[in-house]
């Protein structure tokens, strides 16, 4: 069987299978290792300079069938002179809609896009409809297929029976995605119901706006096992975010397959993977302002702006399904099938048949 092979473009550093056992790492690095395992795929990263099993620098293999091009669409013309015999694949995991800066990496590679015509795999309906239109207004990149295949959720996440800890909040995603609206909620949940916690954690790739604040814990970057571990017991997964959208939302499926469900805004594709509608709560005109005129101002700056926003109920959601989650409301969640990494595999292969 001809080799097919993963290629990394824009990892801040090399990763591998033992990355994800040891140490935080985000979502999409996360993915690529479970795919790429599951399909006994390579892996080939552009800042790798020794081999780790599939794990290798780039050109380290002479044949492969299939190169899926991570998130970049400018590395396709590398990638076609490393392996010219090869079909191309680019695998994107941002949020590219029409003028955003993304789009301008499509822009920017589409002779390439055009000559190789390679498959353009997403990763939600959202995301695909994004995608789809952001290539209808580029010259050249009109007639390319624009695909859906979901991150994969490993089969073995389910619920165990973990006791549930109704004071523990948990906020496992990289900071930029609404971290700091999601502390300022949770300065007015903690006024309203004082024995909540929250718990934070982070891939590790970017820094966190670290400030004591009653009711935070700040648990660092995590390997994945202490991240399920952490859900497992938490009332909620707790993401007032609609800053970043989310274009999948691995920590949102991974959540509710051990049982946890989440509380987030209905942006982006929160509400194709939750598909529960107590799980997601509109976007106000109220909260947009609030974070347009504050998305620049550090942690402590905010608490002023926080305390008076409560005052006028901007946080009144949060605190209302929160409530009733505790007096016997918690939805009760469990693993998607449509997320299985066994069925994502075979929707992989599928697509990589000759």
């Amino acid at each position: 069987m001809v080799p097919v092979l993963f290629f990394d473009p824009l990892c801040v550093a090399p990763y591998s299978a033992q990355t994800l056992h040891e140490q935080g790492l985000g979502g999409s690095e996360a993915t690529t290792v479970r795919v790429a395992e599951a399909l006994d795929a390579f892996v080939s990263q552009h800042n790798r300079t020794r081999a780790e099993g599939r794990y290798l620098p780039p050109a380290a293999v002479a044949d492969v069938a299939d190169v899926i091009v991570l998130r970049d669409p400018r590395a396709l013309a590398r990638v076609a002179q490393l392996f010219p015999r090869a079909r191309t694949h680019l695998w994107v995991h941002d949020r590219i809609e029409p003028g955003s800066s993304r789009s301008r990496w499509f822009k920017a590679a589409a002779p390439d896009l055009e000559r190789l015509q390679p498959d353009v795999i997403c990763v939600s309906e959202y995301q695909r409809e994004l995608v789809a239109a952001t290539l209808r207004g580029i010259n050249g990149c009109q007639r390319l297929r624009v695909r859906r295949i979901y991150n994969p959720v490993d089969d073995g996440l389910v619920p165990d029976g973990s006791p549930v800890d109704p004071t523990k909040l948990v906020f496992f995603s990289s900071p930029n995605k609404g971290l700091l609206f999601t502390l300022d909620a949770f300065r007015a949940l903690r006024r309203s119901i004082p024995d909540l916690r929250l718990c934070v954690a982070n891939p590790g790739y970017r820094q966190y706006p670290q400030a004591r604040l009653v009711g935070v814990e700040w648990l660092g970057s995590l390997p994945h096992a202490r991240i399920i571990a952490e859900a497992r017991t938490a009332l909620c997964t707790f993401s007032a975010n609609f800053v970043i959208p989310e274009t999948f939302g691995l920590v949102f499926a991974e959540s509710r397959a051990v049982g946890t469900p989440v509380l987030t805004h209905d942006c982006g594709a929160a509400r194709e993977v939750l598909e529960d509608p107590r799980q997601v709560l509109p976007i106000t005109v109220a909260e947009r302002l609030y974070e347009a005129v504050l998305h620049r101002v550090a942690l402590r700056g905010r608490a002023p702006a926080a305390r008076v926003a409560a005052h006028f109920g901007l946080f009144d959601g949060y605190i209302e399904r929160i409530r009733a989650w505790r007096n016997g409301g918690r939805p009760s969640v469990g693993p998607d099938a449509r997320f299985r990494l066994s069925t994502i595999a075979g929707e992989w292969r599928a697509l990589l048949a000759p």
